[in-house]
């Protein structure tokens, strides 16, 4: 047993002996009826039976039988009921040895305690339990009690493996506000209907309070399966991430050209996107296809991919095949259907003579319309693609010569403001800003279109 273990079990110790004394003090509070002490140890017993596991803690519905006996029976057969149900789920859960004093200190103490505010409570004010002001006396010993519990678990957490307890109540207890209240709720109930209407209601509201319970807990489960769906999910997302930089970090090793321009491609194609209004989604969206839209071109042979002389027929029906050759690749990951369908038109003209498929004007989605632009616009000035590249003037006079033919005209003059207002470039000499695009692209995304076929291709 570790020094820690040694100090918590030494002052829960102290805790069990401080509530032994006080509860043998208060034997006489409360009326002694064995079947009402049975029947609430089977609810205390059987509550255990659906113990709810959240956020790391185990969550009991015995804390209603408990406040239920702190009321009806007193404060010392209250915690004579935590102190005997404790027992009963040593033997059948079998926890480690040190766990012992730990849980019969809390289970004594908080019952006790809360035994004597309600008592207090309710003599200040009073009322008996077959009145309604009652209830004020039920929640303030509920409240109390659960600070005792809260102040001994939390402590001997925080003292054992470090848990915080500000983190434990933010992430454990206001969470738990709304079921508190209701156990609050149906502990009254119980009470009252036991003090006013006789044991046939008692059994009535036992049996409801097991329905409550039964369905709380698959709350909590179903709630559990989201949080964890959800971190899947984005760890998923994160790998699929992973993998797309991969396979851009392998194509740049095969081809350096190729991977640099397809970063300065997703560089100019967010910027159009932004121009033109489009949703930060969307930006985001003309980010990554940019990056991924030349990936088709790992099915070229050397011999194409590194050309520096004239192709022929074959060669050339290969290259206008990498544009469904990438789609198809994208869109087996999952989520990336949007992606794969700009890749897929990314080579499409707004007069129908693009390739694959043909497509004319509208029928391009529109970010493969920027696409198409900062490709081309890209391809002209980057000393990566020609060996005489042109300049950007000399390029932007040749983006407005075919606009509306091969080009989206509109798209065409809201790229040339850009370059025009904004500092906007992309240096292929090096890979710096190669890098700063896949550090861009390195956030979790989900884009949960449908996942489309591919024809076959022709």
């Amino acid at each position: 047993m570790s020094s820690r273990d040694r100090l918590v079990c030494g002052g829960a110790s102290l805790i069990l002996l401080a509530s032994i004394a006080g509860a043998v003090a208060l034997v006489d509070r409360g009326d002694w009826d064995p079947v009402l002490l049975v029947t609430l140890l089977a609810l205390v017993v059987g509550a255990d039976l659906i113990e709810i596991e959240f956020k790391k803690v185990s969550i009991s519905g015995n804390f209603l039988g408990l406040v239920v006996a702190m009321a009806v029976l007193g404060p010392t057969q209250a915690a004579l009921l935590g102190v005997l149900g404790t027992l009963i789920w040593f033997l059948r859960y079998r926890p480690r040895l040190a766990a012992a004093p730990i849980n019969l200190a809390n289970y004594m103490a908080f019952p006790l305690v809360g035994g004597l505010v309600i008592e207090g409570v309710a003599n200040r004010l009073g009322t008996t339990p077959d009145q309604f002001e009652f209830v004020i006396a039920v929640v303030a010993g509920f409240v109390v009690a659960q600070a005792v519990n809260t102040v001994i678990t939390v402590g001997a957490f925080a003292l054992v493996d470090g848990t915080s307890v500000r983190e434990h109540i933010r992430k454990v207890l206001i969470p738990l506000l709304p079921s508190d209240a209701a156990m609050v709720l149906l502990a009254s109930s119980i009470i009252y209907a036991e003090a006013s209407l006789g044991p046939a209601a008692l059994a009535m509201l036992v049996v409801l309070f097991f329905l409550y319970l039964y369905l709380y807990r698959e709350l909590i489960l179903s709630q559990q399966r989201g949080e964890e769906l959800e971190r899947r999910t984005e760890q998923l997302a994160s790998l699929q991430v992973g993998v797309l930089t991969a396979m851009l970090r392998t194509l740049s090793m095969r081809d350096q050209m190729t991977a640099r321009h397809s970063a300065a491609v997703a560089r100019y194609a967010r910027a159009i996107a932004e121009a033109a209004g489009c949703t930060p989604e969307e930006q985001d969206l003309a980010h990554t296809a940019g990056l991924l839209h030349d990936i088709g071109k790992f099915i070229l042979p050397d011999h194409i991919l590194l050309a520096d002389s004239k192709l022929d027929d074959d060669d050339w029906q290969l290259i206008r095949m990498h544009p469904y050759q990438g789609a198809k690749v994208v869109r087996e990951v999952e989520g990336y259907g949007p992606v794969a369908d700009i890749i897929w038109c990314h080579h499409e003209r707004i007069d129908g003579r693009g390739y694959p498929r043909g497509l004319a004007g509208d029928d391009i989605p529109l970010i493969a319309r920027m696409i198409s632009i900062a490709d081309t616009y890209d391809v002209m000035t980057s000393r990566d693609s020609y060996r005489n590249p042109v300049s950007s003037a000399e390029a932007i006079a040749e983006l407005r010569r075919v606009a509306g033919a091969q080009l989206d005209a509109e798209l065409v003059e809201i790229f040339i403001q850009v370059l025009e207002q904004q500092d906007l470039a992309f240096q292929h000499t090096d890979d710096t800003d190669f890098e700063t695009e896949l550090a861009f692209e390195r956030r979790v995304r989900d884009y949960a279109a449908p996942k489309a076929e591919l024809p076959a291709a022709a």
